[in-house]
């Protein structure tokens, strides 16, 4: 079955879930793997407990959790010489670049213990590689730096990653899906404007790369947000159609039937331009919990805390819905852990959980994304807090 394409593999492991569903149970209704978290913030904290927390994800029915793979923090240094003396332990050479894959061994290896997949979100150049080094929003100077660090990825976590053959009792739950940069339509994400002819360079160099390194792996386009069907636009008009293999929308509006417009206008736009086959990742849905604390909305109304959760319950069906007709691989939410209360981003409030005085609890979100993710991957009882079979 290793040959097979991606997608017909995909469609024979739903049919053995389905076949394998107890009696009694309601049907799956959509694959394994379709439903997630973003985890950043607080979630990767060094105080945080991983484990604990993957646990809790286990019990609410995530099955993969896209994670940001920060580039300056495996290779803040170009070579051997430019390491401090006393933080040469840390790294190993990999082709001439010094590499520290400790915070991802952990991240990976915690998520492999769990049964959860990962979807990376690779970003942030290291000042050495950046168009301007001072700058962290600068695209990489070199298109082919990046590339190069994304086979280093790849043989690290991928089916024949070093990883897997340095730590024999982990779960092999190699990752196949490597998600490029995130949001470079907004300036403060890419720092070159118009981004589609720069952001189709780096795709065209990374591509092939990975595909050497993993020829069933799949290149995922970074997240657009706000007019994300005009920018998917600017892409294929720069040349971006053959160096992607999936589409990703950050469709971050008030009402849920206008996130399906969102996603529609999409697949319109890929339709156009022939491409209609390729699926869809929505790396990045959410309404914030903050109404009273935040003034500034982008994209999207605060809400309480009751209303957050009132619309995952809508959301996430609907989705499920609409997931065959527009090609939905995968939803996430965004995120899974907010921080203590205060700050005036929207974003730092729509956490399925949250920071009280040091604490970690859920939010009344928590429990809408258990019970609507319970039902959709098949569970005997939609109200058992127990990984779906």
């Amino acid at each position: 079955m290793r040959g097979l394409p991606s997608a017909i593999l995909a469609a024979l492991v739903a049919a053995l879930v389905l076949a394998a569903t107890p009696a009694g149970a309601a049907p799956r209704q959509v694959p394994p793997s379709w439903l997630g978290v973003t985890a950043v913030g607080p979630m990767l904290w060094p105080g945080t407990d991983i484990d604990a927390e993957m646990d809790r994800m286990v019990v609410n029915g995530v099955e993969t959790v896209r994670l940001p793979f920060d580039w300056i923090r495996v290779q803040p240094y170009r070579t051997a010489a430019a390491v401090p003396g006393d933080e040469r332990s840390r790294f190993r050479d990999v082709r001439g670049v010094p590499s520290d894959f400790s915070r991802y061994d952990r991240l990976v290896g915690a998520a492999a213990r769990h049964g959860i997949y990962v979807l990376p979100v690779v970003v942030d150049a290291p000042p050495w590689s950046r168009m301007r080094a001072n700058d962290a929003a600068s695209p990489p100077r070199d298109p082919r730096d990046y590339a190069a660090f994304l086979r280093a990825l790849v043989e690290r976590y991928g089916p024949n990653g070093t990883l897997w053959a340095e730590q024999p009792g982990l779960p092999r739950l190699a990752i196949r899906d490597w998600q490029l940069w995130n949001e470079p339509s907004i300036n403060d994400r890419w720092r070159t404007q118009p981004f589609a002819r720069s952001y189709v360079a780096l795709l065209r160099a990374t591509r092939p790369v990975i595909k050497r390194a993993d020829p069933g792996a799949r290149v995922v386009l970074a997240g657009l947000p706000n007019f994300s069907w005009r920018d998917l636009e600017s892409i294929y008009r720069a040349g971006g159609r053959p160096h992607f293999d999936v589409a990703a929308i950050h469709p971050y509006t008030f009402l849920v039937r206008n996130v399906v417009r969102i996603v529609q206008l999409n697949r319109h736009v890929m339709t156009k331009y022939s491409d209609q086959r390729k699926f869809t990742m929505l790396t990045e849905v959410a309404w914030s919990a903050g109404r009273g604390i935040v003034r500034d909305n982008p994209g999207f109304e605060t809400l309480t805390e009751a209303g957050q959760a009132a619309r995952i319950a809508e959301a996430l069906p609907a989705l499920a819905r609409v997931r065959l007709r527009y090609r939905i691989s995968r939803v996430y939410w965004y995120d899974w852990l907010s921080p203590e209360a205060g700050s005036p981003n929207a974003f730092d409030y729509t956490g399925l959980r949250k920071l009280v005085d040091g604490r970690i609890v859920d939010r009344p979100a928590a429990g809408a994304y258990r019970r609507a993710a319970q039902r959709l991957e098949g569970c005997v009882k939609a109200e058992v807090a127990t990984r779906c079979q």
